[in-house]
């Protein structure tokens, strides 16, 4: 009698195993990792697992604005182009858009982003991880950028190559930007006159540079190297200073009235 209970033990069990086993194959036949008991499993479809991927813009960049319009004019005439005003104003998104499409044309094989690690109350020794992986997060907003316009496998690609390269200002000292190349300096306000002097004597023949940034929100203290740059390089050949205002904030029309309140401070 013993026996009998046993074995029929023995058949519930082989049964149970066999009808789990099924049940954690997928319509493939490949063997899925069992549920722990306190979590639900939800087979994601393909259509969900590729709906966080940024969507790429297959559209020319086209100005929201005159003042965007006549900014975006000077990179592509200018050797060096100098875009100064408030947040918001499409300075960064311009530049690395257009960046986009000259290295997505064939027009430049590099395009290099770098900015000064200055923030307020942090640096780079706070974030974990190596230089790299911190300095990421300092050049995060271009990503996005420039996943729009390329799309996040050939960003991926080119970041893995060479041919998008993010370092901070400081790495630039040595180096020299051939005529393939599209540099953009963000955040300029940060720097010192002896960074961006460093910075502007990088550039060689034929390259193409955008130097962002907003005067008025400087982190350093004394004179900040964007506003030395722009007092010193006033009217010089190839090299076009564009002024933004608090009118031309395109990003939403609450920027606009916060920074009019801080302003009047």
């Amino acid at each position: 009698m013993a026996k009998r209970s046993h074995a029929k033990r023995k058949r519930h069990q082989r049964s149970h195993m066999e009808e789990r086993d099924r049940i954690l194959q997928d319509d493939h036949g490949r063997h899925r990792a069992p549920p722990d008991g306190n979590i639900v499993q939800i087979n994601a479809s393909r259509q969900l697992q590729t709906a966080y991927a940024p969507p790429r813009a297959n559209k020319p960049l086209t100005a929201y604005t005159t003042a965007q319009q006549e900014y975006i004019d000077a990179i592509q005439r200018y050797h060096l182009t100098l875009g100064i005003g408030p947040a918001g104003t499409g300075k960064s998104y311009c530049a690395g858009a257009l960046a986009a499409e000259a290295l997505e044309s064939g027009r430049i094989e590099r395009i290099i982003l770098t900015r000064p690690a200055v923030e307020a109350g942090e640096q780079l020794g706070f974030l974990p991880g190596a230089l790299d992986e911190k300095f990421s997060v300092y050049i995060d907003a271009f990503r996005e950028i420039l996943c729009e316009r390329l799309g996040a496998g050939t960003v991926d690609y080119c970041l893995r190559h060479g041919r998008i390269v993010a370092a901070p200002l400081a790495f630039m000292r040595g180096k020299t930007f051939n005529n393939r190349t599209f540099v953009i300096l963000d955040e300029a306000q940060n720097t010192s006159p002896a960074q961006m002097k460093m910075f502007l004597t990088r550039i060689g023949e034929g390259c193409r540079v955008v130097i962002n940034g907003d005067i008025d929100q400087s982190d350093v203290r004394g004179y900040n190297g964007l506003a030395d740059a722009v007092d010193r390089l006033r009217n010089l050949p190839n090299v076009y200073i564009h002024k933004f205002d608090r009118e031309d904030i395109v990003r939403s029309g609450l920027v606009r009235d916060i920074m009019d309140r801080y302003e009047l401070v």
